[in-house]
């Protein structure tokens, strides 16, 4: 452990790391529960994403642990999963593409190759640095805004209204009050740190659920094929045979633009999400340098990358670095033994398939909520007040994910707006080529929604 680790460099040891992968994972595997279920929803098998994420997220986290050594676990990215199920493959189904997540997978793999030339030629940091502060913060803003509204969404608590478009559901209605409660025991667990605190919320949602309808009040079909069953037969964990390496190749040759808009978005969000991410964990855990850079960035951004791949080949949506790793840093976790032990979290995970699978909507939406709002936390250090392109860049890119229910709107629509009131400005040299060229793209995607040509 000490020559692969090296652990007393970090100052740290086997017990403090072990702990910390512990932490870590319990931290994140709420996405074992949430992932499967938002798959579902786009049309994908939920038992071959449930292995498709937890094999994704044990293989990166290992590779992240011994190229990079790095406590920093990886997984399905929540907002690009959000993205994927709920604005892509809705999108791609109105135009008749029977199986429309195979287009989404494809836009994944290469996005996840793009990352690994990037990463080969250290061009990502550079990228992230050309990108406004406050566009990346008001996209993060937004995602945790359309995140929440999915889980309001799926448990009642937003409904359809004719005269206000969304209006207040049911409070009668036993998944409302259920949701409603597991967010406010989240919170209460969080208040008191306690560990695990959004997977101890899923799962004391659905015993009250349970509980419901035992008593009554929550009458529902219960599915047989979601029952737990611990037979030696249905432990074992589910075939990845319907998601794995199921591309469309077709359509990214036919349709070039509305692809290589759908791989940006993907491109855009996992971008800057890993890197900051990776930067924001570092820094809890003392480190980076005394520059204030990140060593062995270069490494550490290859393993999101290649997990990227290997999600998409598997049958699982972007897997990006995950900001709950600063849970088990806080713990103490300082090298890549600690991602070592969350990895193992994932892969003993894969045989307790059944509980995860049986989990029903009402009980995630919780965290979906929760998660909303720890990322809408990046509003409080944007900007509103000064520069005009950054305000309304920022908070375009805010408001359009949630009410277009599209993040890609949201991202497309920030980027034009700060660009074009920069022209304005004439601040020519303040917009980074990359700017000129992501403006042009979504210009030109505008120009075609206009005309009709989807």
């Amino acid at each position: 452990m000490e020559k692969i680790f090296r652990l007393k460099e970090h100052g740290t040891d086997v017990r403090t790391e072990v702990i910390a992968g512990i932490t870590t994972f319990l931290s994140m595997a709420y996405i074992l529960a949430v992932n499967p279920g938002m798959l579902a929803a786009a049309g994908m098998d939920q038992g071959a994403v449930f292995t498709a994420t937890a094999v994704s997220a044990a293989f990166a986290t290992l590779l992240m642990a011994f190229l990079a050594n790095y406590p920093v676990a990886l997984a399905s990215g929540m907002g690009l999963n959000a993205y994927f199920a709920y604005s892509v493959c809705p999108m791609l189904a109105e135009q008749g593409i029977t199986d429309p997540w195979q287009v989404a997978l494809t836009a994944i793999l290469v996005e996840g190759i793009i990352f690994i030339i990037l990463s080969i030629f250290k061009f990502r940091e550079s990228l992230v640095n050309s990108i406004p502060k406050n566009l990346k913060l008001g996209i993060t803003t937004g995602i945790g805004l359309f995140i929440a509204i999915v889980g309001l969404k799926g448990a009642g608590i937003v409904a359809d209204d004719a005269s206000n478009l969304v209006g207040m559901g049911k409070m009668s209605t036993p998944q409302v009050v259920l949701a409603l409660v597991g967010f406010l025991i989240i919170a209460i667990l969080t208040h008191y740190k306690v560990k695990g605190a959004i997977l101890i919320g899923i799962i004391v949602t659905w015993l009250l659920g349970i509980g419901a309808q035992l008593t009554g009040w929550y009458d529902v079909t219960v599915n047989p094929s979601l029952i737990p069953n611990f037979s030696v037969e249905n432990i074992l964990p589910p075939s990845l045979a319907p998601t794995f390496f199921k591309f469309n190749f077709e359509f990214m040759t036919q349709n070039v633009l509305q692809f290589a808009i759908i791989v940006f978005a993907f491109l855009f969000v996992d971008l800057f999400d890993t890197v900051g991410t990776l930067v924001g964990v570092a820094s809890k855990g003392n480190l980076l340098d005394k520059d204030g850079n990140l060593p062995k960035a270069g490494r550490a951004l290859m393993s999101d990358a290649i997990g990227t791949v290997a999600g998409a080949v598997l049958g699982t949506s972007t897997v990006t670095s995950y900001v709950e790793s600063t849970a088990g840093v806080a713990e103490g976790g300082r090298t890549g033994l600690t991602a070592v032990v969350s990895a193992i979290g994932f892969i003993l995970a894969l045989f307790f398939s059944p509980i995860f699978l049986a989990i029903p909507s009402f009980a995630t939406a919780p965290a979906l909520v929760f998660v909303g709002l720890l990322m809408m936390s990046s509003v409080k250090d944007m900007d509103l007040t000064s520069d005009a392109a950054d305000m309304a860049g920022g908070f375009l890119a805010i408001i359009m994910m949630p009410f277009t229910s599209s993040i890609a709107n949201g991202i497309m629509f920030g980027i034009l707006a700060w660009v074009i009131i920069r022209l304005f400005q004439g601040k020519f040299k303040e917009i980074h080529p990359v700017m000129y060229v992501a403006g042009a793209l979504f210009a030109l995607r505008i120009f075609m929604l206009v005309m009709g040509w989807n």
